[in-house]
C-alpha cells in the first residue's frame, strides 16, 4: 500500500510538470505573442584582428664567455647600458699571457738566425761542389738542415700568433651595438675557457616577435611578406601586452623555413621599431593581424545566438508571426558582434532582443508592452 501511494504521488508531479512545460512552450499561442526586437541579416565589411600568442626576441643575441683561463680584473661598463661594436667590457689578467708571447718571439728571433747560418751553409756547400771540392752527402745534408730550419721558423711564427691571439683574448669587447645584462661575474672571479658565461648582449631597436600559424595560413602570410615595404604606415601587424596595445606597428620580415612534422605549425617573426626601448627580450603578448579582406561577411549581435550542447542556434523570423531555431556556424568575434560563417542569408530577419522568453515555434510581435499604468492603445 505504501508502495502504491509513493507512485501515485510521483505520476502526479510528473504530470503537473509535463502541463506546466506545455504551457511555457506554448507561450505566444495562449499566453500571447513574445514580444521581441528583429534585425534584418545582411553582409557588411567585417574588420577583425586574428590574435597569436607571441614572444619578443632580439634579431642579434650573443653570450659572452672568456676564451682563455685567468683572473676578472676589469669590468669597464655598466650593466643595462648601451654599448658599441668593439667597445671593451672586460679584462682578464694578461701578465701569463704577455709572457708567453714574449717568449714565443724572441723563440722567432732565435729560428731566423739558425735559418740564416743554414742558408749560408748551405750556399757555401753548393759553391764547393760546383768545383768538386766537397762530398755530394755534405751537399745534401746542408739542404736538409736548411729546409728542416725553415720549418722551425714557420712553427716560431705559429706559435707567435697563437700567444698574440690569447692576449687579445683577454680583453672581451662587445660583438656589436646592443644593450648588455647583468654581469654574471665580478672581479677577481676565475674564468675558465668555453664554459664560464660573463654577460649576454642583444640588440633593442629595431627588435622582433615570433609567433605561430597553422600551416592552411601560410599562403596568406606569405602574401603578407611579398608584400613587404610596398604600402607605407601599413598597421596590419600590431602587438598588445594584457589589453594595452603597442604604439608602432610592426613589419613582417620572415617565415620558417619549414612546416614543424609534429604540429603542422610554421614560426612567423615581425618586426618592430623600439626607439624608447619599451619592448624587451622575453616579453609574452599577442601579435594582432589585421584581416580586412574585401569578401563580405555577416555580422550580427552575439547577444542574438544561443547555445545547446555545443552547438549555435539564432531565432529566424517565420511566417504567421512565428520563430524558428536556426543552427549557425560562428566565426570570429568582433567586438559585441560575431561573424556567422554558415546558416544565415541576407533578408532573413533574425531576434536580437527578448531571446531569452523564446522556444521554436513560438509567437512573437514586434510592438513592445505597455508600461503598467499606461493608457491602453485605441
Amino acid at each position: 500500500m505504501y508502495k502504491k501511494i509513493i507512485f501515485y504521488v510521483s505520476a502526479a508531479g510528473f504530470i503537473v510538470a509535463t502541463s506546466c512545460g506545455n504551457k511555457q512552450a506554448g507561450m505566444g499561442q495562449q499566453g500571447g505573442p513574445v514580444p521581441v526586437t528583429l534585425e534584418p541579416v545582411k553582409y557588411t565589411d567585417a574588420v577583425y584582428f586574428d590574435e597569436y600568442p607571441a614572444i619578443v626576441v632580439p634579431l642579434n643575441e650573443v653570450e659572452l664567455r672568456a676564451q682563455v683561463n685567468g683572473y676578472i680584473t676589469e669590468i669597464a661598463f655598466r650593466e643595462g647600458e648601451k654599448v658599441r661594436k668593439g667597445q671593451k667590457l672586460y679584462v682578464i689578467d694578461q701578465q701569463q699571457y704577455a709572457a708567453n708571447y714574449e717568449q714565443a718571439l724572441a723563440n722567432l728571433e732565435v729560428q731566423k738566425a739558425n735559418l740564416v747560418k743554414a742558408q749560408k751553409d748551405a750556399d757555401r756547400y753548393h759553391q764547393l761542389d760546383k768545383n768538386d771540392a766537397i762530398a755530394k752527402q755534405q751537399v745534401d745534408n746542408a739542404d736538409a738542415i736548411l729546409a728542416a730550419t725553415q720549418k722551425q721558423v714557420d712553427a716560431a711564427k705559429a706559435m707567435v700568433n697563437a700567444a698574440q691571439t690569447n692576449v687579445r683574448y683577454t680583453t672581451i669587447t662587445a660583438p656589436f651595438d646592443g644593450t648588455i645584462g647583468i654581469s654574471q661575474v665580478k672581479i677577481g672571479a676565475a674564468v675558465s675557457a668555453g664554459q664560464t658565461l660573463l654577460n649576454t648582449v642583444s640588440t633593442d631597436d629595431p627588435i622582433a616577435a615570433d609567433f605561430t600559424i597553422d600551416q592552411s595560413e601560410i599562403f596568406r602570410y606569405s602574401e603578407f611578406l611579398a608584400q613587404k615595404g610596398k604600402v607605407k604606415n601599413d598597421s596590419t601587424f600590431r602587438l598588445a601586452f594584457s589589453g594595452q596595445e603597442y604604439a608602432l606597428p610592426g613589419e613582417i620580415t620572415l617565415i620558417d623555413r619549414a612546416v614543424d612534422k609534429q604540429t603542422g605549425s610554421m614560426k612567423v617573426r615581425v618586426t618592430f621599431p623600439n626607439p624608447e626601448n619599451v619592448l624587451r627580450a622575453g616579453m609574452s603578448g599577442t601579435i594582432r593581424v589585421r584581416n580586412d579582406a574585401s569578401v563580405k561577411s555577416i555580422l550580427i549581435p552575439y547577444k542574438a545566438v544561443t547555445e545547446m550542447l555545443g552547438e549555435y542556434f539564432v531565432y529566424v523570423a517565420g511566417d504567421s508571426s512565428k520563430v524558428f531555431q536556426q543552427r549557425v556556424h560562428l566565426g570570429k568575434q568582433v567586438g559585441q558582434n560575431v561573424i556567422i560563417k554558415e546558416g544565415l542569408k541576407p533578408d532573413q530577419k533574425i531576434v536580437t532582443q527578448g531571446v531569452q522568453k523564446l522556444r521554436d515555434g513560438a509567437v512573437i510581435t514586434t510592438e513592445q508592452p505597455a508600461a503598467p499604468g499606461a493608457p491602453a492603445k485605441k
